[in-house]
């Protein structure tokens, strides 16, 4: 008899929710054919980073950020605006939607609370250095200097290359 696993309505919330103020806006999960569509926008956008070339974000017109930002956010983009949220508001919710499309919930949740700074997605050097510190890498990356080794063999080289005793 094969694995029986839970219903996968009973692990998954298919949505994600973004506070404003004192609303919540609750983006569903996009279509498989959306959220595909994205998922291609977005490890095209990766391929150019990892490349080392510069994202370039006049890829996308308007209409194109726009209906990217449709995809991301379904019905939600409309009542955005119908709210009167603006645009800034707007789009860092859309990337958020983004992130929690293509890489999960953990990534949304780390792009939403840097305000939309990419700079503030890579940790800094204090918090890679303290992250070391925990898993103990940092004692292994000190290593200790050779000692010399003139003088204090039991046995001296000779002309030949060969170990002589000492006399």
């Amino acid at each position: 008899m094969g694995a029986r696993f839970e219903a996968l309505d009973e692990l998954f919330d298919d949505s994600l929710t973004l506070p404003y103020g004192t609303k919540a806006y609750v983006i569903p999960s996009p279509s498989a054919k959306d959220g595909l569509r994205v998922q291609r926008i977005t490890s095209l956008a990766a391929r150019l980073a990892a490349g080392g070339e510069a994202i370039d974000t006049t890829l996308l017109d308007d209409e194109e950020e726009r209906e990217l930002l449709a995809l991301c956010l379904g019905p939600v983009l409309e009542e955005m605006l119908k709210d009167g949220i603006n645009w800034s508001r707007v789009r860092h919710a859309g990337l958020t939607a983004m992130f929690w499309i293509a890489s999960g919930p953990e990534m949304a949740e780390r792009y939403w609370k840097t305000g939309g700074d990419p700079s503030l997605l890579a940790p800094n050097r204090e918090t890679r250095r303290a992250a070391q510190k925990k898993s103990g890498s940092a004692a292994a990356k000190s290593t200790r200097s050779r000692g010399s080794t003139s003088g204090t063999s039991g046995r001296r080289a000779t002309a030949s290359g060969r170990k002589a005793a000492r006399t």
